[in-house]
């Protein structure tokens, strides 16, 4: 990751002018709404998949706050000119097509889309060489101190404590495990010095014999409304210590959305996360 550059001169910064992708949606509609109420930011472009419901409907009132004069669309190239910042929650494949546009335009991004392949994360990194891209599973502050946390807590237990880590979503969420549980058990095995891919496990089911001392395992749940909970249970022969974030309210993560995009408007090209952002060593 990239180090902060602050505004040059000690300038106020700008108004950051905001493209909201899956404007529509549960993360993005709440986005919308509290950009509304937020100094320094404004929605300037909003879009949605082809052929959605409320394509040509006003972004405001999809998001209950009122008319914004922002119709829904479909057209990105149209919408991510110079400078301004795309704020994506919504698939790999759509949020990939949207980057590869900022970046030809010069444009800038936050991204919280999960479930990217291999692939898809080698190309962003080279769309980062050419764009300022905030990408982060999990924007909250709360997590993003606990990304921190796990890397001492695992050294600390060292190999003679199991880590296993669960995650409960809502019903229609659509990758599992999340992006926040892949990024946790990742630190985690970074600093046992485990390869992931070797030890990861993500399920259980019949005899599948003894848990063995390597592994970092995975479950997910999805039930109802659940906004998001994650888990991280060190287990040893008489203790075990659990790291647990819960968000009670999606704007947790658009107000981090928000205070990103007001950063990246400052940055360089590169490729950043949200520890960047709160300016975490």
């Amino acid at each position: 990751m990239n180090p902060a550059a602050p505004p040059a001169g000690g300038a106020p910064a700008p108004t950051a002018d905001l493209v909201i992708a899956g404007a529509a949606g549960r993360m993005g509609s709440r986005i919308v709404a509290l950009a509304r109420e937020t100094p320094d930011v404004r929605v300037v472009g909003a879009l949605e998949a082809a052929g959605h419901p409320a394509l040509g409907r006003d972004a405001g009132d999809v998001a209950g706050v009122g008319r914004l004069g922002v119709p829904l669309g479909t057209d990105g190239a149209a919408v991510l000119t110079r400078d301004r910042v795309l704020v994506e929650f919504s698939v790999p494949e759509a949020t990939l097509e949207h980057l590869r546009q900022v970046a030809a335009a010069g444009g800038r991004a936050v991204i919280g889309t999960t479930g990217f392949s291999a692939a898809q994360r080698e190309e962003i990194a080279a769309l980062g060489r050419r764009a300022p891209i905030m990408m982060a599973p999990n924007m909250s502050v709360a997590v993003t101190l606990a990304f921190r946390l796990l890397p001492l807590m695992a050294k600390a237990l060292g190999d003679d404590y199991d880590v296993e880590i669960t995650e409960i979503h809502h019903r229609f969420k659509k990758d599992a495990p999340s992006g926040t549980a892949l990024r946790m058990a990742e630190v985690v095995a970074e600093a046992l010095g485990r390869d992931l891919g070797k030890v990861g496990v993500y399920g259980r089911q019949g005899l599948p014999g003894e848990r063995t001392r390597q592994e970092i395992a995975v479950m997910s749940l999805r039930s109802g409304d659940v906004v998001g909970e994650h888990t991280v249970a060190f287990g040893g022969l008489g203790e075990r210590l659990e790291l647990t974030h819960r968000a009670h309210t999606r704007d947790t993560f658009g107000r981090g959305a928000l205070r990103a995009a007001r950063w990246i408007r400052q940055q360089p090209p590169g490729l950043y996360d949200m520890a960047d952002v709160l300016g975490l060593p």
